[in-house]
């Protein structure tokens, strides 16, 4: 997968999420589980060439679609305050 540099929306945090719940058969939710949390981080790292460093704020707000994407935006795009 080749890297890209826009911030990450929704719908690509859909998009890295979807293989995931492919290969376990899960119906799409806007809820994310710690496994499916993990393999999209995986994803954001491995197409956005960043390594993310999450603190606890960060992962508290990472529990539905919506959430990810706001944070991994804020974070791709260097909007993180750190």
């Amino acid at each position: 997968m080749s890297e890209t540099t826009a911030a990450p929306t929704r719908a690509d945090v859909v998009e890295m999420i979807s293989g995931y719940r492919a290969q376990v058969s899960k119906a799409d939710t806007e809820d994310l589980d710690s496994l499916e949390l993990a393999w999209l981080l995986h994803q954001a790292e491995q197409r956005y060439g960043v390594e993310l460093d999450l603190d606890d704020a960060d992962l508290s707000r990472m529990y539905t679609v919506a959430g990810a994407a706001e944070v991994l935006a804020d974070l791709v795009g260097g909007r993180h305050d750190g």
